[in-house]
């Protein structure tokens, strides 16, 4: 996660910089930072690189916190603005250009830590893989390539889209919150999850998948099955 800090008072600067620089190490975190004296400097750095946190002074000679924020929206609607002022007046302002947050000077760590715990939360990318502990070792599943899982007998099978099967000793709901968090999973049975991307034909009691296998669909469940389905189908003609 990168960070521009900018304020006109050079020891606030040198206090954020170090609560910054004593996160990072004490969380190991994957973040790098950069202070600014002037708004106009960061606005000039910041149009040509990608900051994913702005900490603002508000009260600065020239172009001002709020100036400052209105410029950075003009360019990027996504990143996190973060206005730091010795005055509360400015709160409910702050909020016209998305701010994510509105702290008083000085800065403190009790305050920036649970704030950059959520950005980097936030900002991290999703997981493209399952890791399962198979019985014969560790195996890596792409989601892309997961037709279904199924659950018998104590064991979990997952079917990959070129037929081929990973199994491990576990319950399905050991994985089921990470697929269901997923829009293309979805429960199909009590015993089954199902990757709708993988689903060539959907019909009121099974799926097929694109490999030809069929899935079992529970009454109580179709309804909801199908409408994730239509609404995956008609979201990627879109794209």
């Amino acid at each position: 996660m990168h960070i521009a800090i900018c304020d006109d008072d050079r020891d606030e600067l040198l206090r954020i910089s170090s609560i910054l620089e004593t996160y990072r190490q004490e969380r190991k975190a994957s973040i790098s930072y950069q202070a600014f004296y002037s708004a106009t400097e960061l606005l000039s750095t910041a149009k040509a690189g990608k900051y994913d946190l702005y900490l603002l002074d508000i009260i600065m000679p020239g172009v001002n916190g709020m100036e400052t924020a209105q410029e950075i929206r003009s360019f990027d609607q996504d990143t996190s603005i973060v206005f730091l002022t010795s005055s509360p007046e400015y709160a409910v302002q702050s909020y016209r250009y998305k701010a994510q947050d509105y702290l008083l000077k000085p800065a403190k760590a009790e305050n920036i830590y649970p704030l950059l715990d959520m950005l980097i939360v936030k900002t991290r990318k999703p997981q493209d893989s399952l890791g399962v502990k198979t019985k014969n070792g560790m195996a890596r599943i792409l989601f892309k390539d997961l037709a279904y899982v199924e659950v018998m007998n104590k064991w979990v099978y997952f079917h990959l889209s070129d037929g081929s099967v990973r199994e491990a000793a576990a319950s399905l709901g050991a994985f089921e919150c990470v697929l269901l968090s997923r829009p293309q999973f979805v429960r199909t049975h009590r015993s089954y999850i199902v990757n709708l991307l993988q689903i060539g034909e959907l019909t009121g009691r099974e799926a097929t998948t694109l490999s030809g296998k069929k899935v079992p669909i529970s009454r109580q469940n179709f309804i909801k099955v199908r409408d994730a389905y239509i609404e995956l189908l008609f979201s990627k003609k879109e794209d």
